[in-house]
């Protein structure tokens, strides 16, 4: 140890196992010693794990805490913060830190070796990540299977560029009022005032002004009343109006992924080929297809291929699992919306798997985070407790979310999909009875509605949009244009 208190003149000679240099450590220490403001600038990014040598982490992280207190950090203040460190008395410490500040004198770009410490960290992290993935790669057993190992790397490899940079920090009023104004700007000019990406129903659009950058939405209710169907026509107008903007302007082409845990992606094409060409899901499952429709349907198959759509649809996914691979689709495709059907097919850690509230908890605040994170607006499905059966009015309450708590909490925008239809076709009265005729009269005032409850909108105002929904092509369209 007492060698490595010494001022180090070519840190790096002789020594080959890992990349480090001392003297670049032992410089930036020194000016920040003389003068604290530079901790300033380097603080952003450099931590003490970041220094190689033991001592020089010690020191970096007693400078932190004497400036975090408002007091001066030097060689002196520095001597009370390590008098019981016997390590640090034995390897004259005290002696270091004057050789320290003597050397900090006559640096004039701390800023730069902070950067070397910080490169050099990162190098040393690389291999560790490395040395763990080989490790893994041939002394895994059956069960750890390899696509597993490589989400694994991948993941580890995000979070090693992604460590030490810097977060977001103070900007001034006047850079906001700016960015507010020009997003401003941009509604007025737009004719449809949608600043967000559009989710093609006109009413609801005005309502949420399209589905913003960093924003989770969650779209629930009970089973069977359109909630995949209502997703993937957001996901196909969405996709649709992005490919169009990007063709006419010459833009970077955009995309839209979806995570189906629940439907194979066969199955959700299906769905897609039924609504574009109003042919029924039905006959197109079981091939009854006459001649003029199955050339319709190669025509709209074809504009379909053409969109920027991309399906995952591996089951039992870990909130892990989809940041890494939405992730990657980001930097290949570049994503701008993500759904997720649904949320309780996610799993979370396996360290919050005995607890479901706990679990759910990680996994919306997983999608948040990563909804800012990649700054994309991400819409997840979610199930409804049973309470709402219990119900006379079963229109859905924000108590009725599974784990309705972090749901709640995590999410932007929070949209109920419930239709009447469903329900009161369950309650059928003997044919022939008045009561029967009363029935069908109010099944036909409630058909192929759908009603967009918005009980929760961050941003904006709250309340119902009613659609067209033709369950037979799982088709939602506006009200007024529907009927």
């Amino acid at each position: 140890m007492a060698e490595s208190l010494e001022i180090v003149q070519n840190s790096e000679e002789g020594l080959q196992n890992l990349p480090f240099n001392i003297q670049a450590e032992q410089r930036v220490l020194g000016a920040i010693l003389v003068n604290n403001e530079v901790l300033n600038r380097v603080s952003e990014f450099l931590r003490a794990n970041h220094f190689y040598e033991p001592i020089n982490q010690k020191i970096y992280k007693a400078i932190c805490n004497v400036v975090d207190k408002g007091l001066s950090a030097n060689p002196v203040s520095l001597h009370n913060m390590f008098s019981s460190d016997t390590q640090f008395q034995e390897t004259d410490g005290d002696e270091y830190l004057k050789r320290l500040a003597i050397l900090g004198g006559a640096t004039l770009n701390a800023y730069d070796y902070a950067k070397i410490i910080y490169d050099l960290s990162l190098r040393r992290d690389l291999i560790k990540v490395s040395e763990e993935t080989l490790h893994s790669a041939y002394n895994s057993g059956i069960d750890h299977a390899a696509a597993d190992q490589i989400e694994e790397a991948e993941n580890k490899l995000f979070h090693l560029a992604s460590s030490g940079v810097s977060e977001k920090s103070f900007t001034s009023l006047n850079d906001n009022i700016i960015t507010s104004i020009s997003s401003i700007d941009k509604a007025m000019k737009s004719d449809d005032h949608i600043t967000g990406l559009t989710s093609g129903f006109t009413d609801l659009d005005a309502k949420l002004s399209g589905f913003h950058d960093s924003d989770l939405v969650i779209v629930a209710g009970r089973p069977s009343m359109g909630k995949t169907a209502f997703a993937i026509n957001l996901a196909v107008n969405a996709c649709t109006e992005v490919y169009e903007k990007a063709k006419k302007n010459g833009d970077a082409m955009p995309s839209i992924g979806v995570f189906s845990l629940e439907m194979s992606s066969e199955q959700l094409s299906t769905r897609m080929l039924s609504m574009y060409t109003n042919i029924d899901s039905s006959a197109l499952r079981s091939g009854r297809v006459n001649e003029q429709n199955y050339n319709e349907l190669k025509t709209k198959a074809a504009m379909l291929s053409e969109l920027p759509f991309y399906i995952d649809d591996t089951p039992a996914l870990s909130i892990s699992a989809i940041r890494t691979r939405a992730r990657r689709l980001k930097r290949k495709n570049n994503l701008s919306l993500l759904i997720i059907d649904y949320l309780q097919l996610i799993r979370g850690s396996s360290s919050s798997s005995d607890n479901r509230v706990l679990e759910i908890s990680e996994i919306t605040q997983g999608l948040k985070a990563l909804a800012k994170e990649l700054n994309i607006p991400i819409i997840a499905l979610s199930q409804l407790s049973r309470a709402v059966e219990q119900r006379d009015d079963k229109r859905p309450m924000l108590s009725d979310l599974r784990e309705s708590g972090s749901i709640e909490q995590d999410a932007d925008i929070v949209m109920f999909l419930y239709r009447d239809e469903y329900y009161l076709a369950r309650k059928q009265p003997q044919p022939g009875t008045e009561k029967h005729t009363e029935w069908l009269e109010a099944l036909n005032k409630v058909h192929n509605i759908a009603e967009i409850i918005i009980a929760k909108h961050r941003n904006g105002p709250v309340g119902t949009v009613q659609l067209f929904y033709d369950t037979r092509f799982s088709k939602f369209k506006d009200y007024s244009i529907g009927i």
